[in-house]
């Protein structure tokens, strides 16, 4: 798609003729943290026990799960 090499374009012309913004194209995902991903698993173990769950109630279930 864009070409980092290439001499006759530069990195802006040829994101603007495929309509991407300069700073989409250099941004790289920092991924996720270990707490959160430690939440999420969290979250997904107690909602296949319990699906029935709502907001509130995974939300106070994760607030007292946690160990700081």
């Amino acid at each position: 798609m864009v070409e980092t090499g290439n001499p006759d374009l530069s990195i802006g012309m040829q994101c603007k003729l495929v309509s991407i913004s300069r700073s989409s194209f250099y941004y790289t995902p920092k991924g996720e943290t270990a707490l959160n991903l430690m939440l999420m698993r969290q979250i997904d173990e107690q909602f296949l026990e319990t699906p029935f769950f709502g907001v509130r109630q995974m939300t106070w279930h994760c607030e007292t799960k946690v160990i700081w």
